[in-house]
């Protein structure tokens, strides 16, 4: 049986505390949660700096700045408009087709923006689309696709140009186009080129029809310029007025003193005559156009032409 002292007990365990490992403690700037917290705040510092820059609208100007720096060196090496190419121009005034641009000559044309200008030019009455480039160094080139007038819409006693598609053209004077054909009715404009695909099958009995009447929104009557009404069937109006070209043709229907035809039904023609004596007589269901004006003759656009500012610019039309 061993016999230890309080002192031997001591001294055992003081050896025993040397032989362990000690034990490092982490400084608090190395632990993972400072790092990312630090990194944060690093991260919100910079967006709200550069928040603030965007606000004060510091960028926005220095870009500006150092575009036209770029753009007026630029024109000052050739890179300026010296030509104005236009195609497809048979209605729009030159004159408005300039003010649309925005364009003079010596004009720095990195400074032009095509797309603006295509949506000023495209505002025009008769432009449906244009598409407009820059060919470098100093041309922009324009290619036009203009309505084609198709006939008058009357309503309220006033008269609507129409195109083709049945769109308005809105044009405040329609005097030069009293030639078209008048077309009255609420959904005339829509229907009117169905219409006029039947008429032209008999180009010469079309070039007699003054007006067409949209009737009950499902079919038409024509009114010839001798005042004699057409009326049209619902279905099958092209095969109706074929034969009704036939029947003129050969027997002069149209030549005599009629009131009305009928050729609504299938399997007969009904003639209304004017008689001696009837207090029937023909009217006119189109009001006076107006007085029609001689229409200006426009500048082709491959002669050099005065800019409002007096510079000169070239241009050509085809």
């Amino acid at each position: 049986m061993a016999w230890f002292s309080k002192s031997d007990a001591a001294t055992k365990k003081a050896t025993s505390k040397r032989g362990q490992k000690r034990r490092r403690v982490k400084p608090l700037w190395r632990s993972p949660l400072f790092v990312t917290g630090y990194v944060l705040v690093i991260i919100s510092s910079a967006s709200l700096a550069g928040w603030w820059v965007w606000q004060s609208g510091w960028v926005q100007t220095t870009v500006e700045r150092v575009k036209w720096i770029v753009i007026a060196g630029a024109a000052k090496t050739g890179f300026s408009v010296r030509e104005i190419f236009v195609e497809g121009r048979f209605e729009t005034p030159r004159k408005s087709l300039l003010k649309a641009l925005r364009l003079e000559r010596g004009a720095p044309i990195l400074a032009f923006d095509p797309q603006a200008a295509r949506e000023r030019v495209e505002a025009l009455p008769w432009v449906r689309q244009a598409v407009i480039e820059r060919q470098l160094p100093d041309v922009v080139h324009l290619q036009l696709n203009e309505r084609h007038p198709m006939a008058l819409w009357q309503r309220g006693g006033k008269f609507t140009l129409i195109d083709t598609n049945g769109e308005l053209i809105p044009l405040k004077d329609v005097s030069n186009y009293t030639n078209l054909i008048v077309v009255i009715g609420k959904d005339a404009p829509r229907h009117a080129a169905v219409l006029f695909e039947v008429l032209a099958t008999e180009p010469k009995l079309a070039s007699r029809v003054k007006a067409a009447v949209r009737v009950g929104a499902r079919r038409w009557n024509l009114h010839l310029n001798n005042k004699i009404k057409i009326q049209l069937p619902e279905d099958d109006p092209g095969a109706a007025w074929g034969h009704l070209a036939e029947l003129n043709q050969k027997h002069a229907l149209l030549a005599r003193n009629l009131i009305s035809v009928d050729l609504r039904l299938v399997d007969r023609i009904v003639i209304r005559e004017v008689k001696k004596g009837s207090p029937d007589e023909k009217f006119d269901i189109v009001p006076n156009l107006p007085k029609q004006k001689q229409k200006p003759k426009l500048r082709p656009f491959n002669r050099p032409n005065r800019h409002p500012g007096g510079r000169l610019i070239s241009e050509r039309d085809t």
